[in-house]
């Protein structure tokens, strides 16, 4: 299977142009520059229209019009994640969205300890602690979700919401990691599963 992941598009992302080809597109949040629900329409109609067989999306922290929001009417091959999953041809992915109002009520060590056992991907708008997370010299990532991906091991861990990390994947005790915010809008990156 191959995956395109595509982060931190932020309202530009019908400035994406000639994405290569895969079997799933992944969006791992910041749809939205202003977290309105037109910018997310927007995006929704945009993502349904690409040509993959399968479409998943997170939130991020620009996309606060999403906090507690239940999407109806999506295509059958767009899914938007909101601490839940979808297995797609055998392969199970995770998302886990990034609310501002999650970190306020300090949420998300609940919310990552609920990342399953057997995922393959996992999908969090905020990097781990220590990996792809680097900028001006700090590393923002997140420990107890640094912590829970070790324990879970996926194959594949998608993110984004950094946007000046010079590098783009990172493989550390057999997890693939991929922080694809990079640039002004984003950047994409091609993986295979």
């Amino acid at each position: 299977m191959k995956i395109l992941h595509i982060s931190d598009t932020h309202g530009k992302h019908h400035q994406l142009k000639d994405l290569p080809e895969a079997d799933v597109i992944v969006h791992t949040g910041d749809i939205t520059e202003d977290g309105t629900e037109e910018e997310v329409k927007d995006f929704i109609e945009w993502f349904g229209d690409l040509p993959y067989k399968q479409k998943v999306f997170i939130a991020g922290n620009h996309d606060d019009c999403l906090y507690g929001a239940n999407i109806e009417g999506l295509p059958d091959n767009v899914h938007y994640l909101c601490n839940d999953g979808i297995t797609i041809d055998g392969i199970k992915f995770y998302g886990v969205p990034m609310f501002l109002q999650d970190d306020l009520d300090g949420n998300f060590p609940e919310l990552f300890g609920r990342i399953p056992d057997d995922t393959d991907v996992l999908l969090t708008h905020q990097p781990p602690l220590g990996i792809l997370d680097e900028q001006d010299g700090i590393n923002y990532g997140d420990y107890t979700l640094y912590k829970r991906v070790m324990d879970v091991r996926p194959k594949y861990h998608l993110f984004g919401h950094l946007h000046h990390t010079e590098k783009t994947q990172e493989v550390f005790r057999r997890v693939r990691f991929s922080n694809a915010a990079g640039g002004k809008y984003g950047r994409y990156e091609l993986l295979k599963i």
